[in-house]
């Protein structure tokens, strides 16, 4: 990946008094790395987002700081505001030009959908988005692309191991038998509503022998076991009734 670059102040403003350089159109940004100096400067958001559109989280930037220092970094974090979705900070993080890193990288489907796609029998599942990698900065990838075009048949698949990468500069930090992407059968809409509808015969069905099953086992409440309590024996005088409480009654 092309080394890019990105100019950056000084910044003495911290806290709360950032807002004002948000409101100029500068975002507050923090340099940190191993062994090196945590650095606080801003970068004209404009210029920003044209950078980060270009590198991602893996492309190299080099981070000119006045007139003479450059820092290389990659973006690590950027924080948004969760309203408007603007970016509100960065954190740059510095590399050691000689030491591999590890970052995400995202992986992209290319190429033309298989025919069994176009004809509605199958659809192109990706079930792996992004990977981690390990390289050294400057061995860095934007993206690892799948082509689509080695899908052919149902069940057909695409694993770690099939990428096509520069395997002596890129460790890929997963298992070469891990699934990256499947052709699999197409489910048309009249067998998905079929498929609901079993399942809802079924949930209603198992519905109705729980309920059968509760009522047959269910006991008797207590208020009901008292009310078919034993007739008094002779001689001996039936229960009184409970009194009204003219409380109760509202009297």
């Amino acid at each position: 990946m092309d080394r890019l670059s990105l100019h950056a102040t000084e910044r003495k403003i911290l806290g709360k008094k950032v807002k004002k350089l948000r409101r100029d159109g500068l975002l507050p940004a923090h340099v940190y790395g191993k062994a090196v100096e945590n650095e606080s400067v801003t970068v004209a958001e404009s210029d920003f987002l044209k950078i980060f559109h270009l590198a991602g989280e893996t492309g190299l930037i080099d981070l000119k700081i006045g007139q003479e220092k450059v820092r290389p970094v990659l973006v690590r974090d950027v924080q948004y505001d969760p309203v408007q979705g603007t970016p509100m900070h960065i954190d740059f993080y510095q590399v050691n030009l000689s030491e591999k890193v590890r970052v995400p990288v995202p992986i992209v489907l290319v190429g033309e959908e298989p025919e069994a796609v176009h004809l509605g029998e199958a659809i192109v599942l990706q079930t792996l988005n992004e990977v981690e990698v390990e390289a050294l900065p400057t061995d860095l990838v934007e993206r690892l692309e799948v082509d689509q075009v080695n899908l052919k048949q149902i069940n057909d698949a695409i694993t770690i191991a099939d990428l096509n990468y520069d395997k002596e500069k890129l460790t890929i930090l997963a298992g070469p038998e891990e699934i990256v992407v499947k052709l699999a059968p197409a489910v048309s809409a009249e067998t998905q509503e079929l498929l609901e509808e079993q399942a809802a015969e079924q949930a209603a069905a198992t519905e109705a022998e729980e309920g059968a099953e509760g009522e047959e086992g269910e006991p008797a409440s207590t208020e009901a076991i008292a009310g078919k309590g034993e007739a008094p024996s002779e001689g001996e005088a039936a229960p009184e009734t409970p009194k009204e409480n003219k409380e109760d009654k509202g009297e």
